[in-house]
């Protein structure tokens, strides 16, 4: 049973609230859009069923009133208090499912846009269009039409690497049980599709709907505890058997055949491209939740995903692969592999390939069991054979073996069968050796320097290294740096955070032992500024057994490579110095040397954005990779850039693909990391086809930034880069007018925004602030950009860009021309000016200043109101003036449709989360109001989609 549409209020009959497309007119409808528009109705007449059989008609009844009220509001037809004045002083027993209703439909909303875009991807494969833009096909079309010299080819893509790299810095607001129900009604909706409502299957998946939906509505949105550590690295491990075990591997190999059969004399990509990487366990920057404990429970439960994998495919193989020693000959080296399998069945005497299976099973059964001291499901009872089985002792041998049955098939002319599960379990060995993947460690240097001081005092090397001038910390650190001798011994005696911090390390240097050198790859400095911050880092390794520094007859060797973390504008201004500087140290330079001269920077968006402002912080990032390129050519280091984005604009977000190209020639070269983090993490890789096409977007950004010429400034860059010199200072400038130097300003966005509300949401293990503070410097930057999305203010993606740019082009139109031109020609400048324009679409200056009342200082309010209202017409004035379109999304016309649609669903939310901060404000502190404000704010981060 479904319920009947009403016509929308204009013909006089109440529209169901459901109907997210009402207030659209039908000559603007396209075609296309008539699946999504039958996905939103019955969804949506199932959930108003739902809320209708739970809640009561009264409930449903105001849900409507309040919605048909929202879409008036939406029209101009009355005035935005008119859906303020139905919520105002609700009973909060009604206010709650009221708030839920609009939170599931908008999540509703996802789940059917994503439907959507998945049908118009087949659509357009099917009418045999050319590959859409971040495909890989389409950049196989531009090597095609470019024909880069194969030698060139080679020597930028040695050792290339694409690395997402997931962390837990927290922005997802959907628990793990409302992300699996959603999964759930996904599948449902594709197998709807298949069928005509004539068929008996379609009434089928329909009643399966229902009972998803009702379970939607009976699972509690929040949660009522915060996230332990342990529970982040669960939730961060369940997207490979979700997605990535299988799309990571293939992506690998698709992309390795496909520049091989371009460049056939090379062996290119002797590594596979994408590999994974995580900061879930290792990154203590302000997280004490991070122990040795926790170190050593993230890398093993990354190995057990990884073993158990492979065993499971094992078993595959050993079903499947019944050839008979009867019907076909088998290589000596198989053969070799059978008799060494310790399988002895009567009925598989004649079934080598199954016996060499079953060998290699037993093998890594014992390696499993070595590096994890468990045997994990699919893995074979060792029982009396535990002494005899070798393990493997890297995961290349077990590549050895697959190898040897691989070639055995091949010989035989049955080469179908080992395209099959045999090479996706060889590309998944490749791809995630036995570690899963790479587990960064990251601390402060503010700590480095604390653990440091004791030990060197400890040892009597130095009583007070604090005190000492950089120029004699790195001497010191430097020769220390030089010797193998340990500077504590058994007996030491430390302080709990230096005891602490040898701990994590030496449980990493455990990890590796027992998993592998791929397991702790990098060891990241947080607000690295000076040498002394990397050698610090580096002597902590050294003294952990992780960093042997060698001797006059040995090379140093580490793992892990020193990585330091430049977040501040100075900071990133400061940081090719600062690394060249580093690297005239001799014993730094030999541990780089030994690492093929490789060095990684990491570049922060946050900080460097909560410092200085969105175009600011934008053009100090490339003027940073300009300068460390330009450090990497003269010190003859292969750099590597590490990108630590977050999942909103104002966090390094957008379109990663964009982003990839935006940078400067020569900043990635084969060799790129990023986070991913956050709710971006689900959007991204939690279906096989949306995980399939984000990583073939990083890998195909990749490929391209590094092969092709793709900043297309040629002669004019030097003065377009002056040029944005002279336009970040003045963003800067205006940016700090308001945020550093207007008085009362943080005291205006604690009242105006839920940030203090934002703590409270459970999210993750992290605390919302380094410490106790009333500074905006040491508040994170997930909290300070997650409450302006909150206020629709998204103050961090937009502020400051439209005085400068008013400032230096004036009224001057040659000046325009030349950004407009800029804007055409230069990728950074294109993809700034296309996020800026995403989120400021995002923004609702109307609904930010029903915020601004919370603020009781009416003068305070008004001032700082009155900065960003202006500022926010200046910079929509101009960005129409260089884009050459009036609409802020003009680029981007499926974001476009998605806003107008979901927009009206959005202002019940923030009306009853402006209700209810004034509620508690005001001194209720009752339990009920707390929740309505973090269901408001789940809501909306739902519909914002990347709000942190």
């Amino acid at each position: 049973m479904t319920i009947a549409l009403y016509a929308g209020p204009g013909n006089g009959v109440r529209a169901g609230w459901w109907s997210i497309l009402e207030p659209m007119r039908e000559d603007r409808i396209e075609t296309a859009t008539a699946p999504l528009r039958d996905d939103i109705r019955f969804l949506g007449a199932i959930l108003g069923e739902t809320i209708r059989d739970c809640e009561g008609p009264e409930v449903f009844d105001l849900i409507e009133r309040v919605r048909v009220e929202a879409f008036r509001v939406r029209r101009s037809e009355v005035g935005r208090s008119a859906v303020a004045d139905m919520l105002r002083d609700i009973d909060i027993r009604t206010a709650l499912p009221l708030i839920r209703a609009f939170s599931h439909f908008l999540l509703l909303a996802n789940l059917t846009e994503d439907l959507q875009r998945d049908r118009r991807r087949a659509v357009h494969v099917a009418a045999g269009e050319p590959p859409q833009e971040s495909s890989l096909a389409a950049t196989y079309d531009k090597l095609d039409a470019a024909r880069p010299d194969g030698a060139v080819v080679a020597d930028l893509l040695d050792d290339a690497v694409m690395s997402p790299v997931i962390t837990a810095h927290p922005t997802e607001t959907r628990r793990r049980t409302v992300f699996d129900v959603q999964s759930r009604i996904t599948d449902l909706m594709r197998q709807r599709q298949r069928y005509t409502e004539y068929e008996p299957q379609y009434a089928e998946v329909e009643t399966k709907l229902r009972r998803q939906v009702l379970t939607l509505w009976r699972t509690a949105l929040i949660r009522l505890a915060r996230l332990r550590i342990q529970d982040e690295i669960e939730v961060g491990l369940r997207y490979y058997d979700l997605t990535l075990l299988e799309v990571m591997p293939r992506i690998n190999a698709d992309v390795r055949a496909a520049l091989r059969a371009r460049w056939p004399q090379y062996e290119l990509l002797r590594r596979p491209i994408l590999r994974p990487g995580s900061w879930i366990g290792g990154d203590r920057d302000g997280n004490p939740n991070v122990t040795a404990e926790v170190v050593q429970r993230a890398t093993h439960r990354a190995g057990a995903v990884a073993f158990g994998h492979y065993l499971t495919e094992l078993v595959g193989l050993e079903k499947t692969l019944s050839l008979s020693a009867r019907l076909v000959a088998v290589s000596d080296d198989l053969a070799r592999l059978t008799a060494a399998s310790f399988e002895d069945s009567p009925q598989r005497t004649d079934e080598p390939y199954r016996r060499a299976v079953h060998g290699i099973r037993i093998r890594l059964t014992a390696t499993a069991f070595r590096a994890l001291g468990e045997i994990p499901a699919d893995g074979v009872d060792l029982g009396a054979l535990t002494a005899e089985v070798e393990p493997y002792a890297t995961a290349q041998d077990l590549l050895d073996d697959l190898a040897v049955v691989d070639a055995s098939l091949r010989a035989s002319g049955d080469g179908l069968l080992a395209d099959d599960h045999l090479a996706a379990l060889r590309g998944a060995v490749e791809t995630f050796g036995f570690h899963l993947q790479g587990l960064d460690m990251r601390q402060n240097s503010d700590v480095h320097e604390q653990v440091v001081a004791e030990l060197l005092a400890w040892a009597g090397v130095h009583p007070d290294y604090a005190s000492l001038s950089e120029d004699r910390r790195v001497e010191l650190l430097a020769a220390e740096l030089g010797t193998r001798r340990p500077l504590l011994g058994p007996g030491a005696r430390l302080s709990d955070l230096a005891a602490k911090e040898l701990g994590v390390l030496r449980a990493a240097k455990a990890a590796l032992d027992d998993l592998g050198p791929d397991t702790v790859p990098n060891y990241i400095i947080s607000m690295c500024t000076s040498v002394s911050d990397l050698l610090e880092a580096a002597l902590l390794l050294k003294e952990t057994g992780i960093l042997d520094p060698g001797d006059a007859d040995t090379p140093p060797s580490s793992p892990a490579g020193v990585v330091p973390l430049f977040e501040t504008i100075e900071d990133l201004r400061q940081g090719a110095q600062t690394l060249v500087a580093a690297l005239e140290v001799p014993a730094y330079h030999r541990l780089v040397a030994a690492r093929g001269m490789r060095q990684e920077v990491m570049l922060g968006y946050s900080d460097s954005n909560k410092d200085g402002g969105y175009l600011a912080a934008n053009w100090a990032l490339y003027r940073a990779e300009l300068d460390l390129v330009e450090a990497a050519r003269k010190t003859g280091i292969r750099l590597r850039l590490f990108h630590g984005r977050g999942g909103t604009v104002g966090r390094g977000g957008g379109r990663s693909y964009d982003a990839i190209l935006a940078q400067p020639a020569g900043a990635v070269r084969g060799a790129l990391r990023l986070t991913e983090q956050g709710e971006v993490i689900s959007t991204k890789y939690a279906e096989h086809g949306t995980a399939y096409r984000n990583l073939e977007a990083l890998v195909a950004g990749t490929l391209e930034s590094t092969l092709l010429d793709v900043e297309g400034l040629g002669a004019d860059a030097e003065p377009a880069y002056e040029l944005f010199d002279e336009l970040a200072e003045l963003a800067r400038r205006a940016y700090a007018r308001l945020v550093h130097e207007t008085p009362g300003f943080v005291e205006y966005f604690r009242a105006s925004t839920p940030v203090a509300e934002v703590g409270d949401l459970n999210l993750g293990s992290r605390p919302a602030s380094r410490k106790p503070t009333s500074s905006v410097g040491d508040l994170r930057a997930i909290p300070w950009v997650m409450a302006w999305s909150q206020s629709r203010v998204m103050l961090p993606g937009w502020y400051g860009t439209g005085t400068a740019i008013e400032q230096w082009a004036g009224e001057d139109p040659e000046r325009m021309a030349i950004l407009a031109d800029l804007y055409r020609r230069w990728p950074f400048f294109r993809t700034v000016m296309s996020n800026l324009g995403q989120v400021m679409a995002k923004a609702d200056l109307d609904i930010a200043e029903r915020y601004a009342e919370l603020v009781e200082d009416v003068a305070l309010r008004d001032t700082i109101f009155g900065m960003i209202r202006d500022e926010f017409d200046r910079t929509v004035r101009m960005h129409a003036a260089v884009t050459g379109s009036d609409h802020l999304l003009a680029d981007n016309p499926a974001l476009a449709e998605s806003i107008r649609n979901r927009f009206p669903y959005l202002e019940p939310l923030n009306q009853m989360q402006i209700e209810l901060l004034r509620r508690r404000r005001a001194g209720d502190g009752s339990e009920l109001v707390e929740r309505g404000i973090l269901l408001t704010m789940n809501g909306l981060a739902t519909a914002l989609r990347n709000s942190g």
